[in-house]
């Protein structure tokens, strides 16, 4: 087994633990649950780091030409945003709901070939890795807002119904979830078209144009136009609340589908076969 595939698995295993003590803490109230939690998570994040690393080393290039490098890549950028977000807001109960997003992703891509693949001459410019970057972060964070919009939606629904389980009582405000969702708008939206943009940059590079109308490319200016419809509700219209969430859930769920969606169902210069130069 390679370094960078044992540091993977020691990575899963960390974050497995964390997601196991982020739920307990959540259930049975345990609050020592939630520190051990965290620190499982900070040694799984940089042994992620240094996975990610030695991959970077032994292919040549970002390490996300692939299925699996890009389920990691993308769990490493929802662990480490999630623990940004908890700096600040210091909330178990996010932990409950986020952790399990990137462990689901380190699963399914321990599961699928692992294999170094020597990858499209196009990969070594030093434009993908800061696209890819720029684009995982975006996603990681609007991740963030899809999943307050779902804490935000079920806190509202035992609201109006007064039927309180005991994770209404973990919940904070519905003020503060809808604040934490304006922050992700306001940090994502810009990682979002900086990401389009050296994208764009890339492209130029690496096919002689700065937009060929490739399927990952229209859906992604489909998810940028969407959360700039939020973005400017939010700031001229004044939504917020459930309609915010909504949108959120929606917006992620479309980042989804660009993400994976476009890259195994339809064909184009963005699939993972043609990165893998096949």
């Amino acid at each position: 087994m390679s370094l960078d595939l044992l540091l993977f698995k020691i990575t899963l295993l960390a974050y497995f633990v964390a997601t196991v003590l982020f739920l307990v803490e959540v259930i049975a109230r345990h609050r020592r649950t939630a520190t051990i939690a965290r620190w499982f998570l900070i040694g799984g994040f940089a042994l992620h780091c240094l996975s990610l690393a030695v991959r970077y080393y032994t292919l040549g290039h970002a390490p996300s030409a692939s299925l699996h490098e890009a389920l990691s890549f993308f769990a490493w950028a929802l662990v480490g945003i999630f623990l940004l977000f908890d700096l600040r807001f210091r909330l178990n109960v996010l932990g409950a709901f986020f952790c399990p997003l990137a462990l689901v992703l380190m699963i399914v891509g321990s599961a699928l070939p692992t294999g170094v693949q020597e990858g499209n001459p196009i990969l070594q410019s030093w434009w993908f890795p800061v696209h890819v970057s720029l684009a995982f972060l975006g996603d990681a964070v609007f991740a963030v807002a899809f999943v307050v919009g779902i804490m935000y939606l079920l806190q509202e629904r035992m609201l109006k119904s007064k039927t309180f389980s005991p994770l209404y009582y973990k919940l904070p405000s519905l003020d503060t979830l809808d604040s934490i969702n304006y922050r992700c708008l306001t940090f994502g939206f810009p990682l979002l078209t900086m990401g389009i943009i050296s994208g764009a940059v890339w492209a130029n590079s690496a096919w002689g144009g700065y937009w060929r109308w490739d399927p990952k490319e229209v859906w992604s200016l489909i998810t940028w136009f969407w959360y700039a419809a939020l973005l400017h509700g939010r700031l001229t219209i004044g939504w917020r609340g459930r309609r915010a969430a909504i949108f959120a859930i929606i917006g992620f769920l479309a980042l989804l589908f660009t993400f994976l969606g476009v890259n195994l169902l339809l064909p184009g210069e963005h699939s993972f076969r043609a990165l893998q130069g096949r």
